[in-house]
């Protein structure tokens, strides 16, 4: 198992909060697409997202929750 050090992936997020929240989220796009059970050495699609965003191939917003008016 790869260890992505917090230098590693806030190259790409604005803090390692929010690598990790954008990291887990891209986790579940591709936990939604079909795989292949077959192949014993696939990674685990956590492993897989950190490295896609450590070498910069997510691209992600960060969008503001509205506020409760009152």
């Amino acid at each position: 198992m790869r260890v992505f050090t917090p230098k590693e992936v806030t190259a790409h997020a604005a803090n390692k909060y929010l690598a990790v929240l954008v990291a887990a989220k891209f986790a579940r796009v591709l936990n939604e697409f079909p795989r292949d059970r077959s192949m014993s050495g696939e990674k685990k699609l956590t492993t897989r997202a950190l490295e896609d965003l450590s070498s910069g191939d997510i691209e992600y917003r960060v969008v503001p929750r509205p506020r409760p008016t009152e």
